[in-house]
């Protein structure tokens, strides 16, 4: 047999590191309706895909409580003002979308783990009385649009005026007593509407990206506030219906936010952490401070609309560094867009399907082949394992059924032959040119 020194990367089988609970992507208004261009056959054939074990077996969803910025535009599930009651709650809208999404994916995957977080509360319950925190210029976004190549004729602006702005480190939800008991009052309503419906949410999040202003339903809070919210309130009155808490969505390198949090009361409610987008600065630090914390990576970062294979490989870059650092989820964005990608706030994205509304027909994009080489291969209750060796482009997990998942890239321009030791046996494979490789060796 060869030795140890011969192998350029070993699987370190006595060193198993997080336990991997799944991988999914989002469910967005806009998903659904770019599905819905599509023949019902299609569709089916394509949540089939998605969400069965024979396909890409994702196992985790994410959604928005109330409009994001990939819903068909803005709304609440309560718009009345000052009904701290919550006696005009309604989940109306989502009966056209985000329900029938759903379903759809439960239909194929009854166990499927779904966790839900707000990107606005309703205007009413912020000082601007504005679903926005950042004023869009109207001639800004004609720009834009010329740039990217797109021709829509620009006729919806968010209306925010420049003197509604909000800050980075201010907080924009009122932070009254009676509001932030009534914003706890709509997560109930929310996890209760959906059990109606016959969907029950895991786990909420208080507030998407809490430190970003943007010109799509947003909402920026202070950690601190955020803190005494979910200490409070809706820590609380989640624990009452059996509901977790994610704290989140981290989009800072900062991670004295979460010491914040977890030296408060609300600590005792944070069941895990979520971190997007520059959050990944902060995993690490957060992962060495509480190593029993689940991690959970929340949200993809979502490209420019082109689904080009150089785009795969930095979210295949992505994937690796939070996987590294502790992360026991992996989600993606978009599931679906129309092929320009664009918002209703005019932002173009990636998603894993494609659809021409045209031709009524779809393409899967690289990075649905990229994530299907996770869900489908690496199980909910895989542990991953320590690497070493000169080559480190790579990352490891065991099944519960004890298969050895291998997956590695190649992102040079020539082929890599590579020698891989799994205990005893050497695994001799050769990486082609730019290209995201898995390998499976089976339980003994």
């Amino acid at each position: 047999s060869e030795s140890v020194d011969s192998a350029d990367v070993e699987i370190l089988l006595d060193n198993p590191m997080q336990e991997i609970d799944g991988f999914g992507a989002c469910f967005n208004e806009l998903g659904w309706t770019s599905l819905s261009e599509l023949n019902s056959e299609d569709r089916e054939n394509i949540i089939k895909d998605l969400f069965s074990k024979d396909g890409m077996n994702f196992s985790v969803g994410r959604m928005p409580l109330g409009a994001n910025d990939f819903s068909r535009d803005w709304y609440s599930y309560n718009e009345t003002d000052k009904d701290f009651e919550m006696e005009n709650f309604s989940i109306a809208n989502d009966e056209e979308t985000l329900i029938p999404f759903i379903k759809a994916a439960l239909a194929v995957r009854p166990d499927l783990r779904l966790w839900a977080s707000p990107w606005c509360p309703p205007t009413w319950m912020k000082y601007n009385k504005h679903y926005a925190c950042m004023y869009q210029d109207p001639e800004t976004v004609q720009e834009n649009m010329k740039q990217l190549g797109i021709s829509n004729s620009i006729t919806t602006v968010n209306h925010l005026t420049p003197d509604q702005q909000g800050a980075e480190g201010a907080d924009m939800f009122i932070q009254k007593p009676e509001y932030l008991k009534a914003y706890a009052l709509y997560f109930k309503k929310f996890i209760e509407a959906y059990r109606s419906k016959g969907i029950r949410i895991e786990m909420v999040a208080p507030q998407n990206e809490f430190n970003s202003c943007q010109v799509f339903p947003s909402c920026i809070w202070t950690a601190e506030s955020l803190s005494r919210f979910v200490g409070t309130y809706l820590g609380p009155e989640m624990q009452k219906l059996g509901v977790k808490i994610l704290f989140g969505t981290m989009e800072r390198k900062n991670d004295l936010m979460i010491d914040t949090v977890m030296k408060s009361e609300a600590g005792k409610y944070v069941s895990a952490i979520g971190f997007q987008w520059a959050g990944k600065g902060a995993i690490k630090a957060v992962h060495e401070k509480y190593p029993e914390l689940k991690l959970v990576q929340t949200e993809s970062e979502c490209g420019d609309g082109k689904n080009s294979w150089d785009y795969c490989f930095y979210t295949w870059n992505l994937m690796k560094h939070y996987l590294s650092n502790g992360t026991s989820v992996y989600m993606y964005w978009n599931i679906s867009l129309e092929e320009d990608g664009l918002s209703h706030w005019f932002w173009r994205q990636n998603s894993l399907v494609s659809v021409d509304k045209d031709t009524k027909t779809y393409r899967y994009t690289p990075e649905y082949y990229l994530m299907k080489q996770f869900s489908h291969f690496v199980q909910p209750g895989a542990r991953r394992i320590e690497t070493s060796g000169r080559y480190d482009n790579l990352l490891a997990f065991r099944n519960p059924d004890n298969s050895i998942v291998v997956i590695a890239a190649n992102e040079e321009n020539f082929e890599q032959p590579l020698k891989v030791r799994i205990g005893k046996f050497i695994l001799p494979v050769n990486l082609e040119s730019r290209s995201i490789n898995t390998f499976v060796i089976p339980k003994k």
